[in-house]
């Protein structure tokens, strides 16, 4: 991943403020649900909240500035505890400094800088004393991890999040999968595909981990469990009453508007929101009165008629 800064568009001296406003502006920008037709609009938008995450946090902005990690947010190198350039030690590249030790016969001992990282780390890379966790990975041969993993975004709708279903996704090395999306899955949650991340020879391949984001629905609006929708109703169905469908992630279903419904009244229909965590929301109806389009000489006759014998006030309450 590209330097923080670089991606947010800041100097490392920007005050939070300044940080904060940037990313928000970037944000905007480049979100998926204003750029559709941008197929990279969504790995623009994880990379910028993934800066954000790093130093928009006052902790690992301190810790990344000092180089203590790296702008993943992981543990960079230190050197080994306690080292230092006495006993023969030498000052190598970071900082990290190494000691030999005469063997026989004037040569080095010790072994490789291989054998020196799995002798005081071996231990705890192998699952050794507890409290005493390694920096290092390890692979099956005894040398050093490579971290081979991928990060992706995907889009789903609100339907697929719901249900399920199968979505393929392009990696950043051009190849594609077909991932298959389970049900219930929210914005923020991560699948993690099992050895589809990058490879390198004598490694074991990465994981491929996605992060799902939730496309915006033309007309439910997401409210935890449950789900909005405003429903245009005509002046006469506000009026005189009626029954009228109204579409849910389902089947359409038939909601009974009493007579001389207001525009704005809520309606509930229960559990005809979001199943989640062992429950399901509900979905929240709100009238909206839709006038015909253009002039009508009947209705502007028979509305100036009805003002004339039964006017009334509705921002009375407004002083």
């Amino acid at each position: 991943m590209r330097d923080p800064y670089d991606v947010l568009g800041v100097q490392r001296s920007a005050s939070a403020a300044t940080i904060k406003s940037a990313y928000r502006k970037l944000a905007k920008k480049h979100h998926p649900d204003n750029n559709k037709g941008d197929p990279k609009a969504a790995a623009r938008f994880a990379e910028i909240n993934a800066a954000n995450e790093i130093i928009g946090d006052e902790d690992k902005r301190r810790q990344f500035d000092r180089g203590e990690i790296d702008a993943e947010g992981k543990p960079r190198f230190q050197g080994f505890p306690g080292g230092g350039a006495g006993a023969g030690g030498r000052a190598g590249p970071g900082g990290f400094e190494y000691s030999f030790r005469t063997g026989p016969g004037g040569g080095m001992g010790g072994g490789s800088f291989e054998d020196i990282l799995n002798s005081m780390f071996g231990n705890a890379a192998r699952g050794g004393r507890a409290g005493r966790a390694s920096p290092f990975e390890f692979d099956a041969g005894g040398g050093v991890g490579v971290d081979l993993d991928l990060s992706v975004s995907m889009t789903v709708s609100l339907e697929e999040s719901v249900k399920g279903g199968e979505k393929r996704v392009r990696l950043p090395t051009g190849r594609e999968l077909n991932v298959k999306i389970p049900a219930g899955v929210a914005s923020g949650q991560q699948i993690r595909l099992k050895g589809q991340g990058e490879t390198a020879p004598g490694h074991p391949p990465g994981d491929l981990l996605i992060t799902i984001s939730i496309a915006p629905h033309p007309f439910f609006k997401v409210d935890g469990n449950d789900l909005r929708i405003d429903l245009p109703i005509t002046l006469y169905e506000a009026v005189l009453g009626g029954k009228v469908r109204v579409p849910t992630l389902g089947s359409a279903v038939e909601l009974s508007i009493p007579k001389n419904t207001s525009s704005g009244r809520t309606f509930r229909l229960k559990g005809k929101g979001l199943p989640k965590a062992g429950a399901t929301g509900d979905l929240y109806v709100t009238t909206r009165i839709i006038l015909p389009d253009g002039n009508d000489a009947d209705l502007e006759a028979l509305m100036q008629t009805w003002r004339d014998r039964h006017p009334y006030n509705p921002r009375s309450d407004l002083g």
